[in-house]
């Protein structure tokens, strides 16, 4: 009797478990409760600055969703890793994201050289991931101009970046007589300089100097000395901030009173802090008007939680975000492929202006850049400039 009552038992367990794993999906895993989307970017190193504000902003928008009802009724789960500005460990940090964690897209890196790295992996696992300042055109295509099917982001290209610097230098400023200090070893930096030159000369200026040094690098009068021999009116730095201040400081040092221009690597506090004097009367490409009204809510915000100034980063990872919820409820499933399918079908408001990315690239379409020079330590907006 005790061992029919024992068998009874057993096929009742048994049973117990089969109708269990059934409720979960014919035996599937049971749907998740949360969505998770992965960040990744620099938490330290020479680009922290800009991955805190990122990182910080993500968060910011995930506990206002939450506190809203979520993401199609469930709440979302950031999942944040390091990357050290370092592309193999972007890599793994993708990996984890994708396999261990499970998350339906990824948010950033803003670097070209991290973005690019990432491609193979966010094929391997099906994964979207939104870049956030990466700019070099091979982020979303490949080398035959084909479009990466998971890579997208929010920023505008080194081509037209490269290209409204030199035509603001050439058509608004009057300068026909250019210099360029690049980082050889940046993927940025190259793409910049490559488009500034083509369209530079190409407008009639010359480029009388081309300088090169490695990220890293601290000593850069060597490279000026040379540059100042040319006598520019104008010199490009088209690289990050840390860079920018040494090569500005030490640029005036050595009595170069040229005009200086950049792109989006060099909005930062930091840079302010280092250099303010050195690059007066500089002009940056930009992606926003700093102080148009309607950011200052979100600058708001951001200052009052973290009692920091939001960074140019900030400011994208915001873009990126609202991008990646609308493609989530376009979806209408926390599905990593549906939601790819839905980034280029989605259109929304962010504060660096309309996100509408193109099925052929996955970029932004007719985003202008803004136009900022620097004024007694801020950043003075001057016009919105596109080139065709």
């Amino acid at each position: 009797m005790k061992r029919k009552f024992s068998t009874i038992i057993s096929v009742l367990l048994v049973l117990t478990m089969i109708i269990t794993a059934c409720s979960n999906g014919a035996g599937g895993p049971a749907e998740e409760e949360t969505i998770k989307i992965g960040w990744i970017g620099s938490l330290t190193g020479d680009q922290a600055v800009w991955g805190t504000c990122e990182s910080n902003t993500i968060k910011m928008l995930i506990e206002e969703v939450n506190a809203n009802g979520g993401i199609l009724g469930k709440k979302v789960e950031g999942i944040y890793y390091d990357t050290k500005g370092d592309a193999a460990e972007a890599v793994n940090a993708t990996k984890r994201l994708a396999s261990q964690d499970k998350v339906v897209a990824i948010i950033g890196p803003n670097a070209s050289g991290q973005a690019i790295a990432i491609s193979s992996v966010l094929e391997e696992y099906k994964v979207p991931d939104i870049a956030t300042v990466a700019t070099n055109p091979k982020v979303t295509v490949n080398d035959d101009g084909s479009v990466k099917e998971f890579n997208f982001r929010v920023c505008f290209i080194d081509p037209y970046q490269g290209a409204v610097a030199a035509g603001y230098a050439y058509d608004r400023l009057g300068f026909t007589r250019a210099a360029v200090l690049y980082d050889v070893a940046s993927d940025y930096s190259q793409g910049f300089t490559e488009f500034f030159e083509k369209t530079f000369t190409e407008k009639g200026g010359t480029v009388v100097a081309k300088e090169a040094f490695k990220e890293g690098d601290v000593e850069f009068k060597p490279q000026l000395s040379r540059i100042k021999d040319a006598d520019p009116e104008v010199i490009l730095m088209p690289y990050y901030y840390k860079e920018v201040a040494l090569s500005a400081n030490q640029a005036r040092e050595l009595g170069i009173d040229a005009v200086l221009i950049g792109g989006d690597g060099w909005p930062s506090e930091q840079l302010m802090s280092m250099a303010a004097d050195a690059i007066e009367g500089s002009y940056i490409v930009n992606h926003l008007d700093f102080n148009d009204p309607e950011v200052k809510p979100l600058q708001e915000r951001y200052s009052a939680k973290y009692n920091l100034p939001m960074e140019l980063n900030g400011y994208m990872a915001h873009d990126a975000f609202l991008l990646l919820k609308a493609a989530i409820e376009d979806a209408g499933a926390a599905d990593p492929v549906k939601i790819a399918e839905s980034l280029t079908k989605v259109t929304v408001e962010g504060v660096t202006g309309t996100i509408k990315l193109s099925p052929e690239d996955h970029n932004p379409v007719g985003k202008q850049a803004a136009i900022v020079r620097v004024e007694s330590a801020d950043y003075i907006f001057q016009e919105k400039y596109g080139v065709e």
